[in-house]
C-alpha cells in the first residue's frame, strides 16, 4: 500500500497490522572506492550540496574511505570493496544504484548519465547473482527514475518505505521500488525543492529510531506524522544540522551508528547524549574530503540483506 497523505499514514500504523517480519539491519555492507575522485558536474545540476569551484584531493578522498572501511569492519561486520571507475565520480555512492532485502539485488535507475553508466557494472552484478544466488530486479532498463536508498528510507523491520519526492524519484519509480523492495507500506511525500535525497534529511536506526530534519519537508505535517510512529525515540535535527550531513547516518547493527565528523561536531551534546540513551554508540569518521560530493557516509554504504 502506498500513501500520501499523513493522515492516511497515520491511519495505517495506527491500525496495528504491520508486523516486525524483516531484519532490521543488515548482515553484511559493500563500498566502492573513490577512484581518481572528482566532483561530477551532472549530480551539481541539482545537488545544493555541492560546489564546483572547490579543490579536491583524490588521495584524501581515498585515505578517508579506507579509513571508513576499517572502522566498519573493526565492529564485526563483514564488508566487500569494489574499485571505483574514473568514468563514474559518483560511484562511491553505490546505495543508490544497487539495494537488496534477503534473497534480492535491486538495481536502480539513475537520473544523470554518468550514473546510469554505474548501473551497467558486470561485476556487482555477478556478485550478487553467481556468488550469492540472489533474485535480480532491474529497474534500470524502465522508463522511471529511482535512485533507491537515497530518494527510498526504509524501516527494515516493519517494511516500512519513505519516499521523498524530487527529481531523483518520480512516480512510476516509486511504485516500483514499492514493489522491488516488498514494503508492506509506503508513505510518499514532496521534499523542499532544494533537496534531491530523502536520506540526507532522514533516517531510520535499526527499525527503533528515527533521526529527522522537519524543515527539509514541503508538509510539516509530514514529518510529524512519521515522528509518531517512533515514539520517544526521534531526534529532530536543525536545517544547519543536516546541511553537515548529521541526517546522512546509519546503524549497521543495533549498537554500532556511523555518522561522519563533520555530523558528529555539528550536533551539540544533548543530542549526541540522546543518540547514546537509545543504546548506540557513534562512530564519528572523517569525511569531509568526500562530502564535497554531496554526499556523506550513509552516501556511501549499501547493505546486504
Amino acid at each position: 500500500m502506498i500513501v500520501n497523505q499523513p493522515d492516511d499514514f497515520r491511519a495505517q500504523i495506527a491500525a496495528g497490522w504491520l508486523n516486525s517480519d524483516a531484519p532490521a539491519v543488515p548482515r553484511a555492507v559493500f563500498l566502492v572506492e573513490p577512484t581518481d575522485f572528482r566532483l561530477s558536474e551532472q549530480s551539481a545540476r541539482d545537488n545544493v550540496y555541492m560546489d564546483l569551484s572547490v579543490q579536491v584531493d583524490p588521495a584524501r578522498a581515498l585515505d578517508q574511505h579506507r579509513r571508513l572501511s576499517e572502522r566498519i569492519t573493526a565492529c564485526g561486520i563483514p564488508l566487500v570493496r569494489f574499485p571505483g571507475h574514473s568514468s563514474t565520480p559518483d560511484d562511491l555512492f553505490p546505495n543508490n544504484v544497487f539495494a537488496t532485502i534477503p534473497g534480492r539485488c535491486i538495481i536502480g535507475r539513475m537520473l544523470h548519465p554518468e550514473r546510469q553508466l554505474e548501473a551497467r557494472r558486470p561485476d556487482i552484478r555477478q556478485f550478487f547473482s553467481d556468488l550469492l544466488g540472489y533474485e535480480e530486479v532491474d529497474l534500470s532498463r524502465r522508463d522511471l527514475v529511482a535512485e533507491l536508498t537515497g530518494a527510498l528510507v526504509i524501516d527494515r523491520s516493519h517494511r516500512i518505505g519513505y519516499c521523498g519526492m524530487s527529481q531523483r524519484v518520480d512516480q512510476a519509480g516509486c511504485e516500483a521500488m514499492h514493489e522491488a523492495f516488498d514494503l508492506a507500506l509506503s508513505f510518499q511525500f514532496d521534499l523542499k525543492p532544494s533537496e534531491y535525497h530523502t536520506n540526507v534529511v532522514m533516517a531510520i536506526l535499526a527499525s527503533r529510531a528515527l533521526v529527522i530534519c522537519p524543515d527539509a519537508f514541503a508538509d510539516p505535517e509530514v514529518p510529524e506524522a512519521i515522528a509518531e510512529a517512533y515514539p520517544g525515540h526521534v531526534l529532530r535535527i536543525t536545517r544547519e544540522e543536516k546541511e553537515a550531513f548529521a541526517g546522512n547516518c546509519i546503524a549497521l547493527n543495533f549498537k554500532d551508528l556511523f555518522m561522519s565528523q563533520t555530523a558528529v561536531d555539528a550536533l551539540p551534546e544533548d543530542k549526541l547524549e540522546q543518540l547514546r540513551s537509545w543504546g548506540f554508540e557513534i562512530h564519528g569518521i572523517e569525511l569531509d574530503e568526500i562530502e564535497k560530493a554531496g554526499g556523506s557516509l550513509r552516501c556511501c554504504v549499501a547493505e546486504i540483506y
